[in-house]
């Protein structure tokens, strides 16, 4: 059963290393786990920067630049369209390491809200899940209800299945031309206010010094909003 939900722990950069991650049969409240282990080749994260630290936040947050799919989480998030299709940016990253499973079995479930999240397993990711936020549809442009509800929604699926860490990547700031500032503003907000069962942990994870920047001075700011 898929779960969705209405309304993308990272080590420092090292060499590559080996994990066994379980293989997962089904996402959901009855997702169950295959005795079968599978070896997972993870590629160091290039060029990562780290802020940590908020003390407003019921979860640990911080800020990562670099590659999203290298980064090791329970649930690495995407930036999607309501169909589901993983193209460039995100998607195409996650796609190009976790390989093509990952988009079949999103694309089986489309479409769906916008604003909303589902889940599919993460194929060869470092991860246990990849959960697919709709920031946007058919149409690139997103505004800043839709990625609030995004970061929302992403964060409510992710404890509803059980992980303890989440990648989030800047929602809309791609494809989308949504500025980065307010976008980091919006999304620290929703992850200071969210109110976890099993979620410990957030990352940030983002591309380019400026958006590194942006979440960084919004982490740091005393703000609800990251002002």
């Amino acid at each position: 059963m898929t779960t969705e939900v209405g309304r993308e722990h990272v080590e420092p950069a090292r060499p590559a290393l080996l994990r066994e991650l379980p293989v997962t049969l089904a996402v959901g409240r009855d997702a169950v786990q295959a005795d079968d282990r599978r070896r997972v080749l993870l590629a160091p994260l290039e060029d990562v920067q780290l802020h940590r630290g908020d003390d407003t936040a019921a979860v640990e947050l911080e800020v990562r630049e670099g590659d999203i799919a290298a980064v090791e989480a329970d649930a690495l998030a995407n930036a999607a369209n309501d169909h589901l299709w993983m193209g460039a940016g995100v998607a195409g990253a996650l796609k190009r390491v976790g390989g093509e499973e990952i988009e079949r079995e999103a694309v089986a479930k489309r479409p769906i809200p916008l604003g909303s999240a589902v889940a599919t397993t993460a194929g060869r990711l470092g991860a246990r899940y990849v959960i697919h936020g709709a920031a946007m549809g058919q149409d690139p442009a997103t505004d800043a209800g839709l990625i609030s509800r995004t970061t929302r929604s992403c964060l409510a699926l992710a404890d509803e299945l059980g992980c303890r860490s989440l990648a989030l990547p800047a929602f809309g700031t791609g494809v989308g031309g949504f500025a980065v500032a307010t976008c980091a503003g919006l999304m620290v907000a929703e992850a200071r206010a969210f109110e976890p069962r099993v979620l410990e942990r957030v990352i940030f994870a983002v591309f380019g010094s400026t958006a590194y920047e942006a979440f960084s001075s919004a982490l740091s700011s005393t703000f609800p909003d990251g002002r």
